[in-house]
């Protein structure tokens, strides 16, 4: 009985671990894009979100709330996620030619502060009814600078959709949380890998990227903002 908690407690502690791993990612990533070697940038980044991406289902399958009780693992994931999420996009917009000039330090500190806001918010990650939606714009600028690095649009243009998610942040509209949100979660699910799977084989041909990986990644996208913008009643978004 006393090894197998010992096991139970240690797997607990492993995943909190690997949780950790993400700040490694996220300095690495730091360094890249500072030195401005945008594969390997890409590289570290994709890393962390791969850790954020599965640390959530290992940390259900081990029950860290009950074997690795004193270790706040939501706490963990926010700083995590607000490094590998936030600062490092944030340094992403300084160094690289994405918005104009004069705008870059203005963008850099507008997702600095906007994320700061949308991380504390009490109901930030919504509970009632057990829906687990995110309230207002998520913070997925690494996913908006990988878009500005491939994509390589007019700067000013760049500059106008940084603006409107920002803006979006403040709007208390429910985006779907892709791994827990339960109305049309195995949906969403396989969406999600696919959209994963072939946008981390396209970013990792940087500087070239097959043109179809980009566009088809609208698809999910698309797929992402309708069913978080469609009105839902309670019942559905238990049921689905």
């Amino acid at each position: 009985m006393k090894n197998n908690l010992f096991v139970r407690k240690s797997l607990a502690m492993g995943v909190h671990l690997f949780t950790a791993t993400g700040a490694i990612w996220g300095l690495l990533a730091l360094i890249a894009v500072f030195h401005h070697e945008w594969r390997q940038a890409i590289l570290w980044m994709i890393l962390a979100m791969l850790v954020d991406g599965f640390d959530g289902m290992l940390a259900r399958w081990a029950k860290v709330k009950t074997y690795a009780a004193h270790i706040d693992g939501e706490l963990l994931d926010n700083i995590l996620d607000y490094l590998n999420y936030v600062v490092v996009p944030a340094l992403f917009l300084l160094e690289a030619d994405f918005l104009p000039a004069g705008w870059r330090w203005i963008g850099a500190f507008a997702i600095l502060l906007t994320s700061a806001y949308q991380f504390t918010q009490v109901d930030a990650k919504t509970d009632e009814s057990n829906d687990y939606f995110f309230k207002g714009f998520p913070s997925y600028w690494n996913v908006m600078v990988l878009y500005m690095l491939v994509m390589q649009l007019n700067p000013w243009l760049n500059l106008a959709f940084l603006l409107t998610f920002n803006l979006l942040v403040f709007i208390p509209i429910k985006w779907i949380y892709p791994t827990r949100t339960p109305h049309l979660r195995r949906l969403t699910l396989i969406f999600s890998y696919i959209y994963g799977f072939v946008g981390i084989w396209g970013v990792l041909q940087y500087p070239n990227v097959p043109s179809w990986v980009v566009w088809s990644s609208f698809l999910y996208v698309g797929y992402y903002a309708i069913l978080s913008l469609w009105p839902r009643k309670p019942a559905e978004m238990v049921a689905g």
